[in-house]
């Protein structure tokens, strides 16, 4: 069993429907729990005590923890200093609480944006964070609400990727469950059928120690669980393109048959980068790449990138001031040499041993696939020194100089 034993749970919105489930089950898993509900209506009127009382005075009654908290999420470290006062931590956070707001774009008042849309940093510091979304899918009348649970998905990832580091999980709940919010919009059968409990085990699953999922999107209703992730069609890749150009090749930029999921920015750099790359070779005639190196290499055009970025900023050369010879494998013998000359002024890149008796600063010898993957962040440069696969020959802090230098130049690409 997925015990809570020693943790605290706060709860926002645990008045009734989804929260209360969810606030009731944390209680019989071992979890003190901080039952906040402001007890207004579900456009976020008036308040009331009563039904946070309502919710703590259940789980007392079964011998739970709990404590009542009766502020308004705007306010979320009133209800962090709650579970602090109370119980001296906190191990989850349910983002719950949310007001409804059927309103069109035209109808919208400033009021109504800032009931809405307000985000305040208060799930950061914790050890295990999860917003709890309602809803994924707009219908008519409700801008408002669902550009807000938009938001909540992009500050949940970003907190996912940020708090990795500390040990921070957050995830996203998509559910749908008969509460305050929807028992205006739904029949009464549905209502019955869409249990708040059928939403709980997956909150609690994605809480619990156990759990190492972190930056997900999860749906649950009625006893049915599932992810949505975001995926990306293929794409065409159109060099120079105009307006026209994109209208002329839109079936294929649109194209969703063969759409792919990417995890993080980096593998979708990876592929715009390998995808570039034979571009760049199919099309190696073209005027603008007449400056590229040996046709066979896959970092070519992290070379020409670099060429470009010093050719933008050649101010990036000076702070480095060295001369690196390339030594690009296939992952045995030796296919290629790159010099990047970043003491001459303008900064010089050119394939070949240096020129004029010129002796290199620092020499690196990397497989042409490894040297690709250092440059679009899928390999770490470090690591791939430890482990042998990138060996250097003189100053060993040009590598970290160097590395900087690849990751302006992606950032600046993306």
């Amino acid at each position: 069993m997925l015990r809570f034993d020693g943790k605290v749970v706060v709860v926002t919105g645990a008045g009734g429907g989804l929260g209360r489930a969810y606030a009731i089950e944390f209680a019989k898993r071992g979890a003190a729990v901080i039952v906040n509900d402001l007890g207004g209506d579900a456009h976020g009127t008036d308040s009331s005590t009563s039904m946070a009382d309502k919710v703590v005075a259940e789980i007392r009654e079964f011998g739970g923890k709990a404590i009542a908290n009766y502020d308004s999420v705007e306010f979320g470290e009133r209800i962090i200093e709650t579970a602090i006062a109370n119980f001296g931590r906190i191990d989850v956070l349910i983002n719950n609480a949310g007001i409804l707001r059927d309103k069109s774009f035209n109808n919208m008042s400033e009021m109504d944006w800032g009931k809405s849309m307000h985000l305040r940093e208060t799930s950061s510091n914790y050890e295990i964070a999860i917003s709890v979304v309602k809803g994924n899918m707009a219908i008519s009348m409700n801008i408002i609400y669902f550009s807000a649970k938009s938001a909540l998905i992009g500050f949940s990832h970003v907190l996912a990727l940020e708090g990795a580091k500390y040990n921070v999980t957050s995830n996203v709940v998509v559910p749908t469950a008969a509460s305050r919010l929807t028992q205006a919009i739904m029949p009464d059968e549905l209502l019955k059928a869409l249990k708040p409990e059928c939403v709980v085990p997956l909150v609690v699953f994605l809480t619990h120690d156990s759990c190492t999922q972190t930056g997900g999107i999860f749906e649950a209703a009625g006893g049915w669980y599932g992810q949505v992730q975001a995926y990306r069609s293929t794409g065409k890749f159109l060099p120079n393109a105009k307006a026209e150009c994109v209208r002329d090749n839109w079936q294929a930029i649109s194209d969703m048959s063969n759409a792919r999921h990417f995890n993080s920015i980096q593998d979708v750099t990876t592929e715009l980068m390998t995808s570039a790359a034979k571009v760049q070779e199919e099309t190696r005639n073209d005027e603008t790449r007449k400056a590229t190196f040996g046709s066979s290499l896959k970092s070519n055009i992290i070379f020409e990138e670099i060429r470009r970025g010093l050719k933008e900023k050649p101010e990036i050369a000076k702070s480095i001031d060295a001369i690196v010879l390339y030594i690009l494998t296939d992952g045995k013998n030796e296919v290629a040499r790159i010099t990047l000359d970043l003491k001459s002024s303008p900064p010089i890149i050119y394939e070949g041993d240096l020129r004029d008796g010129a002796k290199p600063n620092a020499t690196l010898t990397v497989a042409d696939e490894d040297f690709f993957n250092i440059a679009v962040g899928k390999l770490n440069a470090q690591k791939a020194f430890m482990s042998g696969k990138l060996k250097i020959r003189g100053n060993i802090v040009l590598l970290q100089k160097m590395q900087m230098l690849m990751e302006k130049n992606r950032k600046a690409k993306l």
